[in-house]
């Protein structure tokens, strides 16, 4: 079952339940997934993890808005549908998995310094592409770096 037919699934199971909540999530990634089907880029598994991790990462940074706004109720909804999209996404990696693989990436491309952020970021982001947080990545690879 594609991710496509498993949200148009979904759609169908909140529409059944009135879950008007979870539609407007659920619509929200279809909609995304619509627009990536049509793009030069295709429908495939990985650009459409890519486009969910994307609609994840809008609804966490909006809510967080909203909280430091004092707009509790509407940090809610975002944060309700960032969970509701997370759900089709694979398991991420945790912060330990991540540190071991870019130890790994680290040794692979002989960084040393703090200077060579950039090669093992290149190459980092590719291998943990929807796996791991890019923000997280990047923290680790300066805390490596730095002799962390």
């Amino acid at each position: 079952m594609t991710i496509e037919e498993k949200i148009n699934g979904e759609i169908k199971t909140a529409m059944l339940a009135k879950n008007a909540a979870r539609l407007e999530a659920l619509r929200a990634v279809k909609s995304a997934l619509l627009l990536l089907k049509t793009s030069a880029e295709g429908l495939s598994e990985d650009s459409a993890n890519k486009a969910m991790m994307k609609e994840v990462k809008k609804r966490k940074e909006t809510a967080e808005i909203y909280k430091t706004q004092n707009r509790a109720d509407l940090a809610e909804v975002e944060t309700f549908q960032a969970a509701v999209i997370e759900e089709f996404l694979p398991k991420a990696m945790s912060e330990e998995e991540v540190t071991e693989e870019l130890k790994k990436i680290i040794e692979q491309v002989g960084a040393k310094t703090p200077a060579d952020m950039g090669k093992v970021m290149g190459t980092a982001s590719k291998a943990l592409a929807g796996k791991a947080d890019g923000k997280m990545i990047s923290d680790l690879v300066k805390k490596l770096l730095a002799g962390g």
